[in-house]
């Protein structure tokens, strides 16, 4: 879709704001020429119609084309469609749910449309004001309570005078179950109103064609006994015949009595099913049944109470001609009784069919429902005041989310932005920059451009169903205890408590004060690691040397002093020497470096020397702080709204003041209180003893350690003077060995 002219005609106002030049929207003038703000200069160009902090069914009245994102040619013919219905556009700036009816602009067709409609709703409503609210378009029930005509072409008990009238409506719901009219109550439309007389007349015709019953008022469960007897009786003569064609396999065609004993010693009683596929009779190769011989247990109640209705009591015996005309004389009823019709009404009676088709309401119900249905476009025109109610309350909240960020950026923080969507409380912080995700997985690839240090966490609440997952911004203080499985507190914007988990952390920097202590945590952490390895390597190392030592241990033998003292390895002084003087000569090169260091800080003076601390300081720490402030001052949230939709087309930046405002820290007052279980202090003599008895030993370390060398205090230790006897030796040698070479000259 193109979007319209680019040439700004209109005289826009601008401001910066989060690192960003920004339009302002202050004016209902504003709102109606955006058609003419060049797009480019839109901070937003498309956001997602759920999961925002604004009423959904606005959002989806202003998607005009239904794909679920708000785009800039959606907010533009909105902005037209709105401005074009009311008198003054600075009312946008209210985002009131109400409106006065006054303040429609009738010279526009749908200004005019919707103060009729309006009008028309306060009148069902009984509402004597001038004031219409989203509240009394909220339930379309209340406002056609006492209407009885309402568009939806539906008609109902109050829709007529007419008794007779009434009564086929009540038959028709009694009969088809009826709809339901915006009324709340429950009527008919045209469709029901055909089918119904469609069946009155199906159903008069069917009892007209009615044939008589060859066995009263017993025909229906003659009929019904007889079809459930008819292949039984019909077998038993095939198998007759069969018999009398072949006497031989009379026994045969009989029941057997292998299977009777099959089921002999189980209860007869569940194995109906077996004993009703034993033939009806038994089969004695004549071609009739005995009316008075015994019938199949399983057949034989059915078997009876057909034959005391359909069968003459004076007959001794059954023949198949017999069972055919009896089948015969049901054929013309069957036949009758399958071609029912109109069932649905049979439940009215016969005299009821008729006396309703006699009076024929048809065409006057038809005539209400047509009268009803005419008043269609006027209802409907209420689900445009629906629509203009919701746009008129939050489509300036919604400009200034989208054309800017104003919302996000108010420094009073009275209105929140319609992406955050709650606090969380962790750690004795309240993280204000809040964000539901529908993917934590998809959203953290992307949000880590951002350079803020986020965390994600799954939340759930008691009588909310799923499971919600939201994105924190920490953007104040350290990083303290935060780690994945960490406890913490969600409320979201309705005050709902949740219980939060973090699941995953994006690591970045978080203040000045954070990267200048990370390389210290940082070597903290590699040496507390390398420690714990180092300490579980020994570790293993013993119980592996143990375990191989048990393993190889050879058996137990007689203990003998003689070869153990052999065995024993003699006392080398020699090595213990060597090793001695490694360490003596360990020490004095440690002593030497930390001579020239200490000799080195007492040449400065005091303020060099806080100069060379801070140095050292800033040598550690520097780059750590360099890198966190450019990180810090390139925060931008517009990568976390790209991670949930949203098109952003201007930056976003966070700076340090404004990180400030986003994070709140738990601020305690001074106080001057004990802790009952605080550990006891050391009495103040004691502590004068510890110290000067500390100092005096570091003294003595370091003169032993000839480190007052400079001083002219010497180490008593002889090695330190040893070393000095041996470099006069030298260089006499040297003064030895020229003397001769002079004298040859």
């Amino acid at each position: 879709m193109a979007f319209l002219s680019k040439e700004n005609k209109y005289d826009w106002d601008f401001e910066v704001i989060g690192g960003c030049s920004r339009v302002q929207i202050t004016k209902g003038e504003d709102i109606a020429h955006l058609d003419e703000l060049d797009p480019k200069m839109w901070t937003v160009l498309s956001c997602p119609v759920s999961g925002l902090e604004i009423d959904e069914k606005s959002l989806r009245f202003m998607d005009e084309d239904g794909d679920g994102k708000i785009r800039v040619q959606d907010v533009i013919h909105t902005s037209k469609w709105i401005t074009g219905a009311i008198n003054n556009p600075d009312l946008l700036l209210e985002g009131k749910d109400s409106f006065n009816l006054n303040n429609f602009n009738t010279g526009s067709e749908l200004g005019k449309k919707l103060k009729v409609c309006t009008g028309r709703i306060l009148e069902s409503l009984e509402k004597k004001s001038d004031e219409i609210s989203m509240a009394d378009v909220a339930d379309m029930t209340a406002i056609f309570a006492k209407t009885t005509f309402n568009g939806d072409g539906v008609i109902i008990d109050d829709s007529t005078e007419d008794p007779d009238e009434k009564a086929v409506i009540a038959s028709i719901i009694a009969t088809f179950g009826g709809t339901l009219d915006r009324s709340g109550k429950t009527g008919v439309n045209a469709e029901m109103i055909g089918g119904f007389y469609k069946a009155l007349g199906e159903y008069a015709g069917w009892q007209d064609a009615k044939v008589d019953p060859p066995y009263g008022a017993d025909t229906d469960k003659a009929l019904d006994l007889y079809n459930a007897l008819d292949a039984k009786v019909k077998d038993y003569f095939m198998r007759s015949k069969l018999a009398a064609f072949s006497p031989d396999s009379t026994s045969t065609l009989d029941i057997q009595n292998s299977r009777i004993e099959a089921i002999s010693a189980e209860n007869l009683t569940g194995k109906t099913d077996e004993i009703a596929s034993y033939p009806l009779a038994r089969i004695t190769a004549r071609p009739e049944l005995d009316l008075s011989a015994p019938i199949n247990p399983a057949w034989a109640a059915k078997f009876a109470e057909f034959k005391a209705i359909a069968i003459d009591p004076q007959k001794e015996s059954l023949t198949e001609g017999d069972w055919a005309e009896i089948g015969g004389k049901f054929a013309a009823y069957a036949a009758w009784k399958g071609a029912k019709a109109g069932v649905q009404v049979e439940s009215l009676g016969l005299e009821t069919v008729k006396k309703y088709l006699q009076q024929d309401k048809k065409a006057s119900l038809e005539e209400l429902v047509a009268r009803d249905a005419a008043l269609k476009e006027d209802v409907d025109n209420i689900a445009v005041v629906d629509k203009f109610l919701h746009i008129y309350k939050d489509f300036y909240r919604l400009l200034k989310n989208f054309i800017t960020f104003h919302d996000f950026y108010d420094k009073h923080k009275t209105v929140k932005a319609i992406f955050q969507s709650g606090r969380l409380i962790i750690d004795q912080r309240e993280c204000l920059f809040c964000m539901k995700v529908a993917d934590s997985g998809k959203h953290s690839a992307i949000a880590a451009a951002s350079g803020m240090y986020l965390v994600y966490c799954d939340c759930t609440a008691k009588g909310v169903a799923g499971k919600l997952q939201i994105m924190a911004a920490i953007t104040v203080g350290d990083i303290g205890d935060i780690v994945v499985g960490k406890n913490a507190i969600y409320y979201d914007n309705k005050g709902v408590e949740y219980d939060a988990v973090i699941t995953k952390v994006i690591d970045n920097p978080i203040s000045m004060s954070q990267a200048f202590w990370s390389p210290y945590r940082r070597i903290a952490k590699t040496v507390e690691g390398f420690i714990a390895k180092n300490a579980a390597d020994k570790d293993a190392k013993i119980m592996k040397d143990v375990t191989t030592g048990i393993n190889n241990a050879p058996k137990a033998a007689p203990a003998d002093p003689k070869a153990a003292a052999a065995a024993a390895a003699p006392f080398d002084i020699g090595k213990f020497a060597g090793i001695f003087a490694a360490i003596g000569m360990a020490f004095g090169m440690i002593g030497s470096a930390l001579a020239s260091l200490f000799k080195g800080l007492v040449a400065l003076t005091w303020w060099q020397v806080i100069l060379t601390f801070v140095g050292c300081l800033m040598v550690i720490s520097g780059p750590a702080m360099v890198m966190a402030w450019m990180k810090l001052r390139r925060r931008n949230i517009a990568p976390l709204l790209n991670g949930n939709g949203w098109a952003i087309n201007a930056s976003a930046k966070i700076s340090i003041p404004f990180g400030e405002t986003l994070t709140n820290i738990a601020k305690f007052p001074t106080l001057k209180l004990k802790d009952p279980y605080a550990k006891k202090g050391i009495p103040t003599w004691k502590k004068w003893v510890i110290s000067c008895s500390s100092l005096v030993v570091v003294l003595v370390v370091l003169w032993l350690c000839n480190l007052f060398a400079w001083a002219k205090l010497p180490s008593p230790l002889p090695w330190f003077g040893k070393d000095e006897v041996v470099e006069e030796v030298i260089v006499e040698e040297v003064v030895v060995e020229e003397a001769p070479a002079e004298e040859t000259k």
